[in-house]
């Protein structure tokens, strides 16, 4: 039997007593209509199919050419780690290690938690270390700045578009979707319903 859980509203701070809530489903604040909790279908699978899909993108995202850019005949391809690799050469190096963290540790990180934390759990299993698990997922997925990192991307294409042939490689396309698949699995996380199929099965 789960115990009912305090919430307060987010947005008029009123104390609701709120039982568990079947999935499909979403709760709402008696005085001000704001969303208290809203449960997806299926989350836990939801969010560990998605997030295989964002590994599988990740490594596509970092195994083939990023761009190819062709200047008087002559063609270079780059992947990421070439771009982190041109910064440090430069003499930037802390922009270099910022771009490495941001658009590579932090990212993998995020995945690899999210599948350590779902993967087990929808298998019957509880993940060791998950407390720790769960703090260190929250600092993943505030330094992962993927999204950004594109938008810079295809600003510096518009620019050299004028004095270069630019042709998007493969691993563009697998990091915009990895993008979106990111967004969808952190969107169908639900830590409550996590913590709550733990204490059912106590």
């Amino acid at each position: 039997m789960t115990l009912p859980s305090i919430v307060a509203c987010g947005s008029c701070d009123l104390l609701h007593r709120l039982d568990r809530l079947p999935e499909g489903h979403t709760a709402r604040c008696r005085r001000c209509g704001g969303v208290l909790r809203r449960r997806a279908r299926n989350g836990i699978e939801r969010t560990l199919a998605l997030s295989l899909a964002a590994a599988v993108l990740f490594i596509v995202a970092n195994s083939f050419p990023f761009l190819t850019i062709e200047i008087l005949g002559r063609s270079e391809q780059t992947t990421l780690l070439t771009g982190v690799g041109d910064l440090w050469n430069a003499g930037k190096q802390e922009i270099a290690a910022l771009v490495l963290l941001t658009t590579g540790l932090a990212p993998a990180a995020h995945i690899a938690l999210l599948l350590w934390v779902v993967g087990p759990l929808h298998l019957g299993r509880t993940a060791r270390y998950l407390p720790f698990a769960f703090r260190c997922l929250r600092h993943a997925q505030t330094w992962s700045m993927l999204e950004v990192f594109l938008i810079g991307i295809l600003v510096a294409i518009v620019k050299l578009l004028g004095m270069a042939s630019i042709v998007p490689g493969v691993a563009l396309w697998s990091f915009a979707l990895l993008i979106a698949v990111l967004a969808g699995a952190v969107a169908a996380f639900d830590p409550e319903e996590v913590w709550e199929r733990l204490e059912a099965r106590a």
